[in-house]
């Protein structure tokens, strides 16, 4: 393939499992393919959107575990969110085509939530209706699992992100710094490793509000004039190779930070472990194996990678389970995984990986394939460790 640029990346921290209880009505999410969630009698929870239309419809919803199924009637793919207590998103399904339907499966505790209807990749309210959750356990919900090795999991998860949030401020903090300074070339090489615990956790980062597109919009993500993050001193850095104001590091670091902040007191479920596993996958499949994250630097083998270390990071201490209650999956999950880290070894180099550029469609094709070999049963991990 001849001579490569080496970009870096930085290894994967180890998880130790340590116990956790986990607070009464802590509220989580899943997606899945299941028809669970009716009213005992058949009956179907839904979420319709369109371009005026955001709105839940079906029977009354109880506390407990259910699965809406989330249908676009509009002409623009969408996401659709169910926001609880301080704007954080409790559950959420992305990507959903025009004319077609996924389904949402969401531990809710008592209160009122916020659906939140807007085209995918976009920031702001959308179209928004309010969902209440009544005090008694709803006719046909579930109340998820109850092995202690759940909670155990949680646990280890939770001292994962805790890990990767703190390497995410250091490395940012001195990213920021070689800004500030004017370094062009410090700063290109301090930005691939600036990337990668915040690629390992993004579903957990995504989960409050618009800190995610705060820190991670690419241009045309959100207005120009809100655009802010590591994509503006992307662009800065290879399109005309200086540094951005440094008033846009500062807003970075700042972000980051409240971030680990935010994570301090996060309530995670076992079900927020499974599909965080499954989201990351998506996040591969929908940005980085299309080229369209890292544009300007060309690094997104570096998030690509990142992507899948967090997958495996949040589907491991799941895995004891998972052996008991469906070990055929565990199996299938086990070497897709390899599979698709495997499939990454070519384009290693050093302690990173070549531009994405030096790839040729082929290679691509392969590379898509594996992750879409992966998405596929993990997106089921969640319900069997329940079941």
């Amino acid at each position: 393939m001849g001579w490569r640029r080496t970009l870096t990346t930085v290894p994967v921290l180890s998880v130790s499992v340590v116990g956790l209880l986990v607070a009464g009505g802590a509220i989580g999410f899943a997606m899945n393919s299941s028809d669970g969630g009716g009213d005992g009698s058949g009956g179907r929870r839904l979420i319709s959107a369109d371009d005026s239309t955001c709105a839940y419809s079906g029977p009354a919803v109880g506390a407990g575990t259910h699965t809406f199924s989330v249908s676009n009637g509009g002409d623009k793919a969408i996401e659709v969110y169910i926001i609880g207590t301080g704007d954080r998103s409790v559950g959420e399904v992305e990507n959903v085509s025009p004319g077609t339907a996924r389904d949402l499966t969401v531990d809710l505790a008592t209160g009122d939530y916020t659906l939140r209807c807007r085209p995918n990749r976009t920031t702001g309210d959308g179209i928004t209706s309010t969902l209440t959750v009544s005090g008694d356990v709803g006719d046909g919900a579930g109340q998820g699992g109850t092995d202690p090795r759940l909670f155990e999991a949680v646990g280890a998860y939770r001292v994962y992100v805790q890990e990767q949030v703190g390497a995410l401020v250091t490395a940012t903090e001195e990213f920021a710094a070689a800004v500030r300074r004017g370094d062009v070339e410090e700063a290109k090489r301090l930005y691939p490793a600036a990337r990668v615990p915040y690629e390992r956790i993004e579903p957990v980062a995504e989960s409050f509000g618009d800190l995610d597109p705060a820190i991670d919009a690419r241009e045309g993500d959100v207005p120009a004039e809100e655009w802010t993050g590591y994509h503006v001193i992307e662009k800065d850095l290879w399109v005309d190779n200086v540094t951005s104001d440094p008033a846009v590091a500062d807003q970075l670091v700042t972000d980051v930070k409240r971030l680990q902040t935010l994570v301090t007191d996060v309530e995670l479920t076992p079900s927020q472990l499974g599909n965080g596993a499954a989201e990351l996958l998506n996040e591969v499949a929908t940005s980085k194996v299309t080229g369209e994250e890292e544009r300007y630097s060309r690094t997104d083998l570096v998030d690509f990678a990142a992507n899948v270390e967090g997958a495996r990071a949040a589907y491991e201490p799941l895995r004891p389970v998972l052996a008991d209650t469906d070990p055929d999956l565990a199996r299938i999950i086990d070497g897709r995984l390899v599979d698709v880290e495997k499939a990454l070894d070519p384009y290693r180099s050093g302690d990173g990986f070549v531009p994405y550029t030096d790839l040729d469609t082929t290679e691509v094709r392969t590379l898509s394939d594996k992750v879409d070999g992966l998405a596929e049963p993990l997106s089921r991990l969640t319900g069997a460790v329940a079941a």
